[in-house]
């Protein structure tokens, strides 16, 4: 299995929104209703909504490929950018998205590594993310990888809160 990586661009929209759709789609259609699922993809998947992420300087997209085949996307914040504000030594990973054909092959963990190298690139002290309470598995695999739950956030499928467990990885200085 070949991977690589490539930073997403504005020409890149629709691909972004295709995927962003199924992923998303494939993941969480059967825990929520199909209206809240409508409302929720609708709302954060719109070209217009896609558009001005790619264009904030603060945010940044990186699609996966394997063997040649797009199979997800990365999606990194900092400084204004992140969902919730952790300051300017920390950067977000908002999204790593895999097509369900493609998971359990690492490519997850690749997407990972990525947003880990691009945070000590730039001198960060922590990367965090937010997921799911109940997402067991992703809990599980942040927890192999060295992160903690430091507290909780909402997130809102349409009309349904939902709590999310923010999870943080911090950089030991040297």
């Amino acid at each position: 299995m070949t991977l690589k990586i490539r930073k997403c661009t504005l020409e890149d929209l629709g691909l972004l929104q295709d995927i962003s759709v199924e992923t998303f789609n494939e993941t969480f259609k059967d825990q929520n209703s199909t209206e809240n699922m409508k409302a929720y993809l609708e709302r954060a998947f719109n070209l217009k909504q896609l558009e001005k992420e790619i264009c904030n300087s603060s945010s940044e997209f990186y699609f996966i490929y394997s063997n040649g085949e797009i199979a997800g996307y990365l999606k990194v914040n900092t400084h204004d950018a992140q969902t919730e504000w952790m300051g300017n030594d920390s950067l977000e990973i908002e999204r790593i998205y895999i097509k369900g054909i493609y998971q359990k092959h690492g490519l997850g963990k690749f997407l990972l590594n990525k947003a880990v190298e691009i945070a000590m690139e730039r001198n960060k002290k922590s990367v965090w993310l937010g997921v799911w309470e109940r997402n067991e598995n992703a809990i599980a695999f942040y927890k192999k990888r060295g992160f903690v739950q430091t507290g909780t956030h909402s997130f809102y499928m349409g009309d349904e809160e939902q709590k999310d467990f923010i999870m943080t990885k911090t950089f030991i200085e040297h």
